[in-house]
């Protein structure tokens, strides 16, 4: 067992929105509590992300207990509940990569809002108890590990000596808020985490289960939402996974133990494959 520091926390309210450092964040049985609870749809209910739509980055969800705000340049704010019971919105299906799953729209009014932030048409989708996703098994074994509206893990991890590693390489520098991880640790030299079989801080035990592919999403400025310098050619001189045909960045994990446990930065531990 080897001794980490966990330096950062970040949810992604609305998937492809901009992200939110918390100082803490409680673990439910579909990862943190507010992650990616929110999806916005393209007219024929197919997701959209900053791959093809970089200034979503531009929008800036807040959450509250009860509500979700979103704000963008321009635009006043747009504040919705939470709870799908207070949302009362339409059951639609959605796709997000493979899945085809139910989800609760969150209205005209919404729409409208997304239509001027964005210049498309648009809807904003809520998870429920009805949206059934979860990880390939090959990958997450016998634990079920459900997910909202990430791309296919509950959480992802990323190593900070791994970042600086990588801006050794890169012409300019880049932040690790490219990356969009869930939790940041620090500790272990760069891509010692290829090898880390699981992650604990207290009751909660995560299994990194998946090297991260990455997309062109990295590529995508956080704070304004333009495509600048590309980490993924310099990755892929290093990176390239021959059996998952991909350049990976950051490790996918699971829950083995700890939902409802609160985890925090500070001390932790991983232990190796």
């Amino acid at each position: 067992m080897t001794n980490v520091q966990i330096e950062e926390i970040w949810i992604y309210p609305v998937k492809s929105c901009r992200g939110t450092q918390l100082p803490d964040a409680t673990l439910t049985a579909r990862g943190f509590a507010g992650d990616r609870e929110w999806l916005i749809v393209d007219e024929r209910g197919q997701f959209l992300t900053q791959r093809t739509m970089p200034h979503l980055a531009c929008i800036v969800p807040a959450l509250s207990p009860t509500t979700l705000l979103l704000s963008a340049a321009g635009q006043p704010p747009l504040q919705l509940p939470r709870a799908a019971a207070a949302l009362q919105g339409a059951i639609r299906r959605v796709g997000i990569w493979n899945d085809d799953v139910e989800a609760m729209d969150a209205g005209d009014t919404a729409a409208a809002w997304l239509r001027a932030a964005l210049g498309v048409n648009a809807r904003l989708m809520l998870a429920t108890e009805l949206t059934q996703r979860a990880p390939d098994v090959r990958w997450r074994g016998d634990i079920a590990a459900p997910v909202n509206f990430p791309d296919g893990f509950p959480l992802l991890i990323c190593n900070r000596a791994s970042l600086e590693d990588l801006n050794t390489r890169m012409p300019a520098a880049i932040p690790m808020t490219r990356f969009r991880p869930n939790i940041v640790i620090s500790g272990i030299p760069a891509f010692a985490e290829d090898a880390v079989h699981s992650l604990h801080s207290g009751t909660v035990d995560l299994r990194l289960v998946k090297p991260c592919l990455r997309c062109t999403i990295p590529s995508v400025d956080q704070e304004t939402g333009v495509p600048g310098s590309n980490p993924l050619p310099t990755l892929k001189t290093y990176r390239f996974n021959r059996e998952l045909l991909g350049v990976m960045f950051g490790q996918n994990a699971i829950i083995a133990a700890g939902i409802g446990s609160t985890l925090r930065p500070g001390p932790a531990a991983v232990n190796s494959r």
